[in-house]
């Protein structure tokens, strides 16, 4: 098959290549993918796309008008795309369900010891040889109880790498897992977990009802100083009820690896550019706020996964009709 694979870098073609091994014809581009760039795709009978290209009614309207009839997602997530309008095209979507949960919640791990210790302001002062400890003050996460939400495949993980830490973990997930709980994990309700927790840690999929998830009355009910974390999607953060949260202190620190308006920065270099979201240069003048660029994903492991899934499921729908890993349309 002809694959139009979109918003791809260096590291996007060499782990697709791998994986390929020159069964398909895979034409790469660099630009997002969006009703203004899918001409790009050309005649390609599918196309490939990542977590922030914007697949609407317009983007897939023009590829299904131009024979596409497959969207290989090489991302778990796919809010991003109009179920509706691609069952309405005759176009099937395709996803990876799961390729490195340890990436992410190793990563998770990462930003929390950081944010705590704040070793990221200590690496940049000793480079300037200042060895003052003020203000690098953190705490013991031995003891401390910590609130996971969402215990998929990720979620999972994070909380076994948290019980190694010696925290007492809380749960909040519609579908409790039941070998979480035999691992002595409790699940409790929102209420219970934002207002007993020391860390707040979110692994939930972006959905109606996770959109602001965190919002200002989540905020209010949450222990004083609460550090928080997402590594999930942007939106389930409200970002300016969150910004007040830490101007007021009801928010002790914040860790971001997704933002919700992140489509037009993150993957990109804009050092050399004013950054317009006003939003997301107010957080960046916090100094108990750590932000990376969704990066929590970004492994050996995870991107030969992605790869070869995302190889999988178009092999599959160039030999059956159908990817293995299809995104139901309701």
């Amino acid at each position: 098959m002809r694959v139009a694979v979109f918003s791809t870098t260096s590291y996007d073609r060499r782990f697709l290549d791998a994986a390929n091994a020159h069964r398909h014809e895979l034409d790469y581009y660099e630009p997002s993918l969006s009703a203004a760039t899918a001409p790009l795709a050309g005649k390609a009978q599918a196309v490939c796309a990542f977590v922030n290209d914007t697949l609407d009614a317009p983007c897939l309207e023009h590829l299904a008008k131009n024979g596409v009839r497959l969207i290989a997602l090489r991302c778990a997530g796919f809010n991003n795309v109009d179920l509706k309008a691609a069952h309405a095209n005759g176009i099937m979507i395709a996803r990876v369900p799961a390729y490195s949960p340890h990436a992410v919640a190793e990563h998770t791990l990462a930003l929390i010891l950081t944010l705590n210790r704040k070793t990221h302001r200590a690496y940049n002062r000793v480079r300037e040889g200042n060895f003052s400890l003020e203000g690098l003050l953190g705490f013991d996460l031995h003891g401390k109880t910590i609130g996971v939400v969402g215990t998929g495949k990720i979620g999972q993980v994070v909380l076994r790498i948290l019980q190694g830490f010696g925290c007492h973990c809380l749960a909040f997930d519609p579908y409790p897992n039941p070998n979480m709980e035999a691992l002595g994990i409790h699940y409790v309700s929102k209420a219970e977990l934002l207002a007993q927790s020391h860390i707040i840690t979110l692994h939930c999929p972006l959905t109606p009802e996770t959109h602001h998830f965190i919002d200002e009355a989540a905020i209010r009910t949450c222990r004083p100083g609460v550090m928080l974390v997402n590594t999930s999607r942007g939106g389930v953060i409200d970002t300016r009820a969150v910004i007040a949260g830490l101007k007021s202190g009801a928010i002790g620190s914040l860790a971001l690896d997704v933002y919700e308006e992140e489509s037009e920065l993150f993957f990109r270099d804009h050092s050399a550019e004013i950054i317009r979201d006003d939003l997301f240069a107010r957080l960046l003048t916090f100094p108990n706020v750590l932000i990376t660029g969704h990066q929590a994903f970004f492994t050996q492991e995870a991107l030969t996964n992605i790869a070869e899934i995302t190889l999988e499921n178009i092999d599959a729908f160039a030999q059956t009709g159908r990817p293995v890993h299809v995104v139901e349309i309701d």
